[in-house]
């Protein structure tokens, strides 16, 4: 087990390496993002201009910048913002970028690991009840929240939350329910009061992403449970006289976990900086916001911060899923 986890994290390092190297040229291909502050009045001097390529490091060809950049990166320093009026200018992206991630990761984890369950547990409901009705609710539900835009299920629940508060505050009690991220100097008043509070945060958003991601984690639990009920070693379980539930979850779950696991890692890798459309939604200032904020403003060692996080990320969930594979199946793990 220790040899295959070493050669698995073998196989990353040069998958990242290149992986730097393609999203650097792609940032580079934005073009120069001192372009527009070169043309704002005042007249630039070309002692200015000079001083400013230097600080962005835009005075290299391009292979020496993306190892005078990479280096950075490796040790830490993941240099600052570069353009001049931009909101990130001057910066540090380090800072900013785990700042947004923070932010981001404590309104992903609590809805995928909720969408996950629920899914994988529904998912094998509806597999072992196939074509019942519990399995005809599920699936319609699923296609449902499958169609839906991320935008429109998040502004739908706003648009109850706003009547909500309302009544609440008709009851003499505070705005529970938070539209608009949460709040800036944090959670005060005693626990009981701050848990309130955090639910009331995390409520909303975490049910957007929950039910779009539900619907995916059910699907796909179905489909590869109903494969697994139909291998001959179930059947062969069954003929056995064991029992359904026996069948179900000592032989046949085990194996359907694995494709499960190989969409869970590669979303929630992704829904780091995916997550921008609720966000925007819900007001959080998250990775996604400072995705397309960074992009916007032209400032490429924010973007290359946010899209090497998002890619370590990818690949730390791929390589955990991995693992968990060999854990699931030792014939992976000889292979």
């Amino acid at each position: 087990m220790f040899r295959y986890i070493i050669r698995r994290i073998l196989i990353t390092i040069p998958l990242l390496i290149v992986g730097s190297f393609l999203v650097f040229a792609l940032v580079q291909a934005m073009g120069d993002p001192l372009g527009e502050w070169r043309l704002l009045p005042p007249p630039k001097s070309p002692e200015q201009i000079a001083a400013a390529l230097n600080t962005a490091g835009y005075n290299k060809p391009f292979f020496p910048r993306y190892l005078d950049w990479l280096g950075s990166f490796v040790t830490g320093d993941w240099k600052k913002g570069v353009v001049p009026g931009s909101s990130a200018f001057g910066r540090d992206v380090k800072t900013e970028v785990f700042h947004g991630l923070g932010n981001t990761a404590r309104l992903v984890i609590g809805a995928e690991i909720l969408a996950l369950t629920l899914g994988m547990a529904i998912g094998v409901l509806g597999a072992v009840r196939q074509y019942s009705l519990t399995d005809y609710a599920v699936t319609g539900w699923a296609f449902v929240m499958f169609s839906m835009p991320v935008f429109c299920l998040g502004l739908m629940l706003k648009s109850v939350a706003i009547p909500l508060n309302d009544w609440f505050e008709s009851l003499g009690t505070e705005r529970w329910l938070v539209t608009a991220g949460p709040p800036p100097g944090g959670f005060s008043g005693s626990v009981g009061h701050q848990i309130v509070q955090y639910i009331g945060v995390f409520l909303l958003p975490t049910l957007t992403l929950l039910c779009i991601q539900f619907a995916l984690y059910s699907r796909f639990q179905r489909a590869s449970m109903l494969d697994v009920l139909n291998q001959d070693y179930v059947r062969t379980a069954q003929a056995k006289g064991l029992s359904q539930s026996r069948v179900v979850f000592r032989h046949a779950y085990r194996n359907g976990l694995i494709p499960v696991l190989t969409v869970f890692a590669v979303n929630f890798g992704t829904l780091i900086t995916g997550a921008v459309i609720t966000e925007t939604v819900f007001g959080w200032s998250g990775m996604g916001k400072l995705l397309i904020r960074s992009i916007t403003d032209k400032e490429p060692y924010m973007v290359l911060g946010v899209v090497m996080v998002t890619a370590i990320s990818i690949v730390f969930f791929n390589l955990l899923a991995d693992i968990l594979y060999a854990r699931l199946d030792p014939r992976i793990r000889l292979g």
